[in-house]
């Protein structure tokens, strides 16, 4: 199937309230360009100096909105909050405050998820969900920044099973912290190509698909 196609496929499979997200890693231009003339507004990279590089050569498509998704390095959180209105991989309380010191001297504040891994998994960044209550106290005197909701990424070879309790358990601490904190959790980013419909079922409000609407030889 083309680009178009797949596009089309999967929205059919979307409800409205899940916000698309096309993972645009080791995609070009030219297949961003057709995804965008099939209605995608909604562009992720995990790698920024590729971003950076793609967001120049794209700046004509000025209603695009830009997620990061990847690995944020301290020293370069300063050019992700310049030019990425989401951040969805928070991963560390070290990194939330020096986004909150940089969001409250330059004026410029994106909404930011916050990883959280509700299962063990040593390949992956983020929050154990005992490590995020820990710090929950500290995160909710960062009031410059914009906490919108909980961001995760699966071990793989789980069952499907695994994979729908894992996104449930996502689900519940975000109901859960809204309870007994101060922040306000609206947004759930859970859910790739080789599980969204699952993390549709737990209740994802943003699903990040990169493989199945651009081909097997970008990422998933």
């Amino acid at each position: 199937m083309t680009i178009s196609q797949q596009i089309q496929q999967i929205k059919t499979e979307i409800p409205p309230n899940v916000r698309l997200i096309a993972v645009t890693k080791q995609v070009s231009p030219a297949s961003i360009r057709q995804a965008y003339e099939m209605g995608i507004r909604d562009l992720a990279e995990n790698r920024l100096q590729e971003a950076l590089e793609k967001q120049e050569q794209l700046k004509d498509l000025s209603d695009i909105c830009w997620h990061f998704i990847g690995h944020l390095q301290t020293n370069k959180a300063k050019k992700a909050l310049e030019n990425f209105p989401w951040i969805h991989s928070v991963d560390s309380l070290k990194l939330a405050q020096k986004l909150a010191i940089l969001a409250e001297n330059s004026n410029i504040s994106p909404k930011i998820c916050l990883q959280v891994k509700p299962l063990k998994d040593d390949n992956k960044y983020g929050w154990t969900i005992d490590e995020l209550w820990q710090d929950v106290p500290e995160l909710e005197r960062l009031k410059s920044l914009k906490t919108a909701g909980l961001m995760t990424i699966l071990p793989l070879s789980l069952s499907q099973e695994e994979t729908f309790n894992a996104f449930k358990t996502i689900q519940a601490l975000k109901t859960k912290i809204n309870d007994q904190s101060t922040l306000s959790l609206t947004e759930l980013s859970m859910g790739m190509s080789g599980d969204y419909p699952l993390a549709i079922q737990a209740g994802s409000t943003m699903i990040r698909l990169g493989r199945i609407l651009f081909g097997e030889s970008v990422n998933p």
